[in-house]
């Protein structure tokens, strides 16, 4: 089912399968509406959607290792795909027709709240787990909380896995992108952490300057999780077509950023056309793999404790 909220900047489309975020409408510099997320025409769309678009990712966004994870002296075992455990599983929370908890548009903020219950040891995780989401409009930012909580101790990472393009067509590579991140995670050929950090300084992925993205020399492409600076400010993207600028701040330690090359034939709202390299994503999460990584930060949520991941989005023009 599809809700929609909005103010005087911005206008919201979700659906509750997935708690996908549909639509984002932005005003550009000549104050035309601008749909600044990749969203599918119709809610069954969603329902073959191996690209993830606008979803609610989980349990565990990104990549595990090694089949599953031990906690407390017990292991459990997780869906793997050639060793790689992604997402959240076969069917993760992307999955899920979530609940419609509250809604509320007469007012100055805004806001629509899904929840979702995970049973114990869906896809292989310890805990019966208790997921919110709001979507909330405050002046000219988009504030996406997630919070959770847990009978049993089990490990958690929860993101929004919307696709950004401040044009509404064709591809980003013309986008300006700056990252407050000074190092990145390695990855092996399999995408999983190998447990070190590199410098992005004079790497393809040194975005500590506001460059263009296409003209980054041999950019092809990026699907890399950023550690983040400190909460605050993580990211900055603006288009000078539209003059939309988006500022990205959350309270997680990292950020997957992925620019998908190709996302094939797809029935986009109101029939728009993208390109190559047509959007952006900016994940915040913490550390893909944590639960194998003990260099990492943990990821393990107890009883009693509640799990909170806030990203803010501002947009304005420049």
């Amino acid at each position: 089912m599809k809700h929609s909220i909005k103010n005087a900047h911005i206008g919201l489309n979700t659906f509750n399968y997935g708690a996908t975020i549909q639509q984002l409408l932005i005003k550009d510099k000549n104050g035309n509406d601008v749909n600044v997320v990749l969203g599918f025409d119709k809610e069954e769309d969603y329902y073959d959607n191996p690209f993830y678009l606008g979803a609610s990712i989980g349990r565990y966004a990104g990549r595990i290792s090694q089949g599953g994870f031990s906690l407390n002296g017990d292991h459990f075992a997780l869906h793997q795909e050639n060793g790689v455990h992604l997402h959240g599983g076969k069917n993760g929370l992307n999955k899920k027709h979530w609940q419609l908890e509250s809604m509320e548009q007469d007012t100055d903020t805004p806001f629509i709240t899904y929840s979702v219950t995970s049973p114990h040891l869906e896809e292989g995780y310890p805990g019966n787990l208790k997921v919110s989401v709001t979507y909330r409009l405050v002046g000219n930012r988009l504030e996406i909380a997630y919070e959770a909580t847990t009978d049993k101790a089990t490990v958690l990472n929860l993101t929004n896995h919307a696709y950004f393009n401040l044009e509404g067509k064709d591809s980003v590579l013309n986008h300006e992108l700056k990252l407050s991140s000074k190092t990145f995670v390695e990855l092996d050929k399999k995408l999983l952490p190998t447990g070190d950090f590199l410098f992005v300084k004079d790497s393809a992925y040194d975005f500590l300057n506001p460059e263009i993205i296409g003209n980054k020399p041999g950019f092809s492409g990026i699907d890399d999780v950023f550690v983040l600076n400190g909460e605050g400010l993580a990211a900055i993207l603006y288009s000078p077509e539209t003059g939309i600028e988006m500022k990205v701040a959350t309270n997680q330690r990292a950020m997957v950023i992925y620019t998908p090359e190709d996302l094939g034939e797809r029935n986009f709202v109101n029939g728009a056309n993208y390109g190559n390299f047509s959007s952006i994503c900016f994940e915040a999460q913490t550390f893909p793999d944590a639960p194998n990584q003990p260099n990492f930060p943990s990821a393990v949520l107890q009883p009693g404790e509640v799990y909170s991941n806030k990203t803010i989005l501002e947009f304005g023009i420049r």
